[in-house]
């Protein structure tokens, strides 16, 4: 086979396959997207991500594009049988660690064309519409992606492949993947509409003092039909509605049965309904995420039930995990080996934050009313002993791969203080590797007490009693201790040429 003729090769070109292009373009790495779609979908999909991937847009050199159409909102409010609240995961006025607010809406429509806008300013990234993917094959230098495009079929080359070619994945098919069912599936009717006022609660009991209904996602955990209401940008706003079991999905997209659910949280307020569509919400991971030199991320490789809006933030977590990696093969000569730490970081990290999806859509998806009122005092119990809890801490640190194991916070995020004159970290320090000391340290470190962040970072040192905290490109920590220690134990393992030539 001749040699690969780009570095990476994305199929799929809806948010995470065009973060990931934007990511690896941002880096150098040659790409090349094959989207079947001639243009992006008009509809909404995805609604909700958090910090993190605000901080991954940053990353990606899309924040100023992305940004403006982002609304910040107050977390999530799950309310019980007896309308009143039992947990509420709540942000406002509490620290902004990373930077940015912990959750935010948007219309999926309008990031996607953000997105592949940037395509032209982010180095070479080549966008092919129309071009659907039939086969592969690949060897020791590279895979040869084979698709359909304009009624002729057509070849690229490329030294890998990442899929992100959605639920249905005909990639992941195609390498004969199979899914690890975890256990859930319920059908739900999820309905998109314009507007023109606020949606109409009813009476609730036990909302905290301050809370916003129209900024907060709310789960309404009712017997009687489960439901969301969540919001979104401008005069955007989702319904989901769980389905009862005697319920037929067909019916219940007919208009005036929509028209009848979404009507009630409206109370004469004018609106109109964009879509209506049914979906099965499920508890799904990949059993294997790499196949030699071909990738699965995204819905791809995972799928989750949405109740805490993780399920995009999963694939931008995935190819921000590759693209540092293949970044670092493709431009600073370290071993290819690394890429194999891929699934062992984001499969049990994706496992819990799905297993507590599942967890909350099992107490959320209750019908028996006795069976509720049971759940709603043991939820309020469990609320009370995890006040202040925010939907940012179900999401756990990574415990293995790409890490210097046993050090403090190591696998953890890291933080992003807004410094004094009103930037981020990020902005200031730049992307890549970093390494944060005390007050001194080898050329290069990064001193924290020279920081203009109010001293936000020597105070997450002195928490952890570190010395030094070593962050990786996607603002995972590496690893705390002695800089010299931590340095040589990245080496070690980025296996860079010199090393192994020695």
């Amino acid at each position: 086979m001749s040699e690969a003729l780009f570095d990476v090769a994305i199929i799929g070109c809806g948010p995470v396959g065009a973060t990931a292009a934007n990511l690896l373009g941002k880096n150098g790495l040659s790409v090349i997207v094959l989207e079947k779609e001639l243009d992006h979908y008009p509809l909404p999909r995805a609604v909700h991500l958090d910090h993190e991937m605000m901080r991954l847009f940053q990353s990606a050199g899309v924040i100023g594009r992305v940004a403006p159409d982002m609304v910040a909102t107050d977390g999530h409010l799950h309310i019980g049988a007896d309308h009143g609240v039992i947990r509420y995961m709540g942000t406002v006025g509490k620290p902004r660690p990373f930077g940015w607010s912990n959750d935010y809406f948007f219309y999926q429509p309008e990031l996607e064309a953000h997105l592949r806008d940037a395509f032209a300013e982010n180095g070479r990234i080549a966008l092919q519409l129309g071009a659907e993917f039939t086969t592969l094959e690949q060897d020791d230098s590279g895979v040869t992606v084979h698709y359909v495009q304009s009624g002729q079929p057509r070849e690229v080359r490329a030294r890998w492949v990442i899929a992100a070619d959605g639920s249905r994945s005909p990639v992941r098919k195609a390498l004969g993947v199979a899914l690890d069912d975890l256990g859930f599936e319920e059908p739900w009717l999820v309905v998109d509409a314009e507007v023109e006022g606020p949606v109409t609660f009813p009476a609730l009991t036990g909302v905290p003092e301050g809370a916003d209904l129209q900024r907060l996602s709310v789960m309404m955990c009712d017997p009687a039909r489960p439901a969301t209401v969540v919001p979104g940008r401008g005069n955007h706003r989702r319904w989901e509605f769980m389905l009862l079991p005697h319920e037929d999905d067909a019916v219940m997209m007919q208009p005036e049965n929509v028209a009848a659910l979404v009507g009630a949280w409206m109370r004469q307020v004018p609106h109109r309904i964009v879509r209506a569509a049914t979906y099965r919400f499920h508890g799904l991971v990949a059993e294997k995420w790499q196949v030699g030199r071909v990738f699965l991320a995204g819905d791809a490789a995972h799928q989750t039930p949405p109740f805490f809006g993780q399920g995009m933030c999963h694939g931008l977590r995935d190819v921000a995990n590759l693209a540092w990696k293949m970044a670092a093969i493709a431009n600073d000569g370290a071993d290819e080996a690394i890429l194999a730490t891929y699934q062992p970081e984001r499969d049990p990290h994706v496992r819990g934050v799905i297993g507590a999806a599942v967890a909350a859509g099992r107490y959320i998806c209750e019908l028996d009313p006795a069976k509720a009122a049971t759940r709603d005092a043991n939820i309020r119990a469990q609320a009370a002993q995890n006040a202040g809890e925010t939907a940012a801490d179900l999401i756990p640190a990574i415990t293995t791969g790409f890490i210097a194991p046993g050090t403090p916070a190591a696998g953890t995020r890291f933080i992003q203080p807004i410094l004094t004159d009103g930037r981020k970290l990020d902005d200031l320090t730049g992307q890549g590797w970093r390494l944060f000391v005390h007050t001194t340290g080898p050329e290069g470190a990064i001193v924290a007490a020279d920081l203009p962040d109010n001293g936000a970072v020597m105070a997450w040192l002195d928490t952890y009693g570190a010395d030094s905290v070593l962050v990786r490109p996607d603002h995972c920590v590496f690893g705390t201790g002695n800089p010299a220690d931590l340095i040589a134990a990245r080496d070690a393992l980025l296996k860079t040429r010199q090393e192994i030539a020695a």
